[in-house]
């Protein structure tokens, strides 16, 4: 498995393109004054100390791994700075899902997989007014993220604990659009078609949609193709650790392979 990502990484970077090689004027915008944006941010200073904190944190908790489906919890001990070194978005992921959102002048954010909370908090910073609605399904480390969140002071997320397949829908049907969608969490093919599928009656031409790990497995990879090929989409941009999926209506269906 761990060839096989290494090899697709390989060919992304051989195949994939800067913002000098994309013809589309709206993809060539994003890329110039968001993506390739490097930098740095008043906004990035304090969650950057927190997540050194929790570099150094060693107290223990119990994760609960949630799969889509499954019936079963696996729960294991680790160290919080063992979930900060080995599962949370690096910086330079966290700070572009930040642009990202900033980009969107979302109203609301929905996430999926809040971990400890960095991300979260990210899209939190975006604008004090945009709700930041993220789901977890590890009551523990939900709880971390929780204590993060008042440290930083964010009083604009609403963070829910358990099953996306179970949460997810009911905070769809609330809001009368989804402005930002960041899906990490459960990378699985039929869950990650699941989530986009649900998402769909909810989508404008303003809306975007963010997988993570979209070269995980070859579910993840089969998703991602079915994704670009829907109907209702019609931009999408492959960055390889993440894919951004885009709903402008009146555009061509184009799809982009960008360096990050």
């Amino acid at each position: 498995m761990l060839f096989q990502f290494i090899t697709d990484y390989l060919k992304h970077r051989l195949t994939a393109k800067s913002r000098h090689g994309t013809h589309s004027p709206f993809v060539y915008k994003l890329a110039d004054e968001v993506i390739y944006d490097l930098n740095d941010k008043s906004e990035y200073k304090n969650i950057e100390e927190q997540r050194k904190k929790l570099f150094n944190d060693d107290s223990v908790i119990t994760v609960t791994d949630l799969g889509a489906g499954s019936h079963l919890n696996k729960n294991r001990t680790k160290k919080v700075s063992q979930i900060a070194k080995n599962a949370l978005k690096s910086p330079r992921l966290a700070k572009l899902i930040y642009r990202l959102a900033k980009s969107t002048k979302a109203k609301s954010a929905i996430e999926l997989g809040t971990c400890l909370g960095i991300t979260t908090a990210y899209l939190a910073k975006t604008d004090a007014q945009t709700q930041v609605v993220t789901i977890e399904g590890c009551p523990q480390t939900a709880a971390v993220a929780r204590k993060n969140f008042q440290d930083l002071n964010l009083e604009n997320i609403e963070l829910h604990v358990g099953n996306f397949d179970l949460i997810l829908p009911d905070i769809i049907a609330q809001q009368p659009s989804l402005d930002f969608v960041y899906i990490d969490g459960n990378h699985r093919k039929d869950a990650t078609l699941n989530y986009f599928k649900w998402c769909l009656p909810k989508v404008t031409e303003n809306s975007l949609l963010i997988f993570d790990d979209i070269y995980w497995s070859e579910g993840m990879k089969e998703a991602w193709a079915e994704i670009k090929n829907h109907p209702d989409v019609t931009v999408t941009i492959d960055l390889f650790w993440i894919g951004l999926v885009y709903f402008k209506k009146g555009q061509a269906k184009e799809h982009f392979k960008l360096k990050f």
